[in-house]
């Protein structure tokens, strides 16, 4: 009996064990998951639906938040959300995933 429980106990932790020398592979990605790669170029531009809709294409995310100043958000991390910050003119001061 112990060494199948023992063995229970052990198969969980050799699948996340990986060859050594190798790092281990990344999880997939998220179908719909953001991405923040080029975002940097909406900084500085005014917030708008116009510019929303550009930003979902450019990150290819699944859902839009918009952070006005002074708010608070949650800190739950969505793969498939783009959270896009301005200030009080409008302007964009931040676009990230997550």
């Amino acid at each position: 009996m112990r060494p199948i429980l023992t063995a229970a106990l052990l198969l969980p932790l050799a699948a996340c064990a990986h060859a050594p020398g190798q790092p281990p592979a990344p999880p997939p990605a998220a179908e719909g998951a953001c991405s923040n790669d080029g975002l940097e170029r909406f900084i500085g531009q005014q917030a708008s639906s116009e510019t929303g809709a550009a930003l979902l294409q450019a990150s290819h995310a699944r859902t839009l938040r918009w952070g006005p100043p002074d708010s608070a958000m949650t800190m739950d991390f969505r793969p498939d959300r783009l959270t896009v910050s301005y200030d009080r003119t409008m302007t964009i001061t931040s676009a990230r995933c997550g």
